[in-house]
């Protein structure tokens, strides 16, 4: 005889509301409470504070709940400057006062740098005890917190009916918000959106339009994304746009960038004295103020004499190569991308810097046979992108190189590097944030390792 057992569905919690206390704030920015025997992840909540939620997400492990009251308020709440922060994507955690921003990113690198201790030390030891380490922080790296974005990508989305949307991606979605102003944006870009949807509204074509690239330096400049070839009636209103907001603009068809009004060469200026020249789709950092301290710091940070070779790895267009060689005996630049290191080689003939030679290597993968590692260094600087250069540091200990800075931006990813280097005989000297995105949860830091 067969035995049939009636089944009980889990309990389901989707649309419920709870009152939950917020204890911490996640590696995104978002609230952490319990409820339920699971932590509850609560988008614009902060610590300290009492908040109705609603539960939208329900997993295994957690659920994930909308603000729907504040019950009681954080003392470092503040009110949101920018009007589209509730829905746009941009910012994080702009309801955050600046300096207690700053110290959330500061425990979120020292949690993340104590876990990877913790795995290291499971690995070596298969013992599960959390190595206490204190970070020496210095004083962080800040300037103006609004008005800092130099160069941005604005999105083009068109409904059924051929309408645009212009502005950012929503938060956790591909879909945009519509922009009127953007106060994290340069001026006079954070108020470019109206005439944008004007413009936009009046060109031909199906769809024409992808994105708006921006890029304030020397010139201020937009890459228009054109998905279509533009008409000699859309070229005449571009022009005319260029002219009223004092602007140079370039065309890009998915092949190439070209000029649409006459073109000035882009560059921006760095240690005084040092102009770097760039093309529209090379990386620059986006806060210009904030990279001129940044610089600044690296070269005091060093200790540089005029003895100093140094190894500049993941170096770009010359950011920091070029301020290097005004102090040092020599420097030695590796990048990846081949048009990057023509264009450092450029941007140092034209500084009349010749103590500085750029070569093009993949710095992930073996390097041990190029010639330019068979020299002695004594310093070196690396500046990698987000994916880190954990395979790169692998190589580069075996140097032996007495200093080392670590310009990052990605804190995970600077934890698991940093592991390995204190596991081979360095020690760190000093850390630093480096306030280069304000208001959002993205972080730079400087790191200065010794043997």
């Amino acid at each position: 005889m067969a035995n049939f057992f009636k089944v009980t569905p889990k309990t389901q919690k989707l649309g419920q509301q709870c009152t939950v206390n917020i204890s911490r704030l996640d590696a995104n920015g978002c609230g952490v409470a319990h409820y339920q025997q699971k932590n509850i992840f609560i988008d614009g909540a902060l610590p300290s504070e009492t908040v109705v939620a609603k539960v939208i997400e329900q997993k295994s492990k957690y659920y994930r709940g909308k603000l729907v009251e504040i019950v009681t308020a954080a003392e470092h709440r503040v009110k949101p400057r920018c009007q589209h922060f509730a829905r746009c994507g941009g910012c994080d955690i702009q309801h955050l006062a600046s300096e207690e921003q700053l110290s959330f990113k500061q425990q979120k690198i020292t949690e993340l740098f104590a876990r990877n201790e913790v795995i290291q030390g499971r690995q070596s030891n298969n013992q599960s005890l959390k190595i206490k380490r204190e970070l020496p922080w210095q004083t962080p790296i800040t300037d103006q917190e609004w008005h800092y974005r130099r160069k941005a990508r604005i999105g083009v989305q068109y409904n059924k009916k051929g309408q645009a949307t212009i502005g950012f991606r929503q938060k956790a979605s591909n879909q945009l918000v519509a922009i009127k102003t953007c106060p994290v944006l340069v001026e006079p870009f954070d108020s470019l959106f109206y005439s944008l949807n004007v413009l936009i509204a009046a060109v031909s074509g199906k769809n024409p339009i992808g994105h708006i690239e921006i890029i304030a330096s020397n010139v201020n400049t937009l890459i228009i994304r054109q998905l279509v070839k533009m008409s000699v009636q859309d070229r005449a209103l571009w022009l005319v746009f260029a002219q009223q907001h004092q602007c140079q603009i370039m065309v890009d068809d998915g092949q190439s960038i070209l000029p649409l009004t006459t073109c000035e060469e882009l560059s921006y200026q760095i240690d005084t004295d040092i102009n770097i020249t760039f093309n529209p789709d090379n990386f620059i950092q986006v806060n210009h103020q904030i990279n001129t301290k940044m610089v600044a710091m690296a070269m005091a940070w060093l200790a540089l004499t005029p003895q100093d070779t140094v190894l500049d790895l993941f170096c770009g267009l010359g950011n920091f190569s070029l301020p290097l060689a005004k102090r040092v005996n020599r420097v030695v630049g590796v990048e990846g991308v081949d048009e990057m290191v023509v264009q450092a080689q450029q941007n140092a003939q034209a500084n009349q810097l010749t103590n500085c030679q750029f070569y093009q290597a993949d710095l992930n993968n073996d390097w041990q046979s190029y010639p330019w590692k068979n020299e002695t260094y004594t310093k070196v600087l690396i500046d990698p992108a987000r994916a880190g250069a954990y395979k790169a540091i692998a190589q580069l200990v075996k140097l032996k190189i007495p200093q080392l800075l670590y310009v990052s931006c990605d804190p995970a990813t600077l934890a698991k590097d940093s592991q390995l280097l204190l596991s081979q005989g360095y020690k760190i000297e000093k850390i630093s944030l480096i306030d280069m995105f304000s208001h959002t949860k993205h972080i730079e830091t400087m790191v200065l390792f010794v043997r």
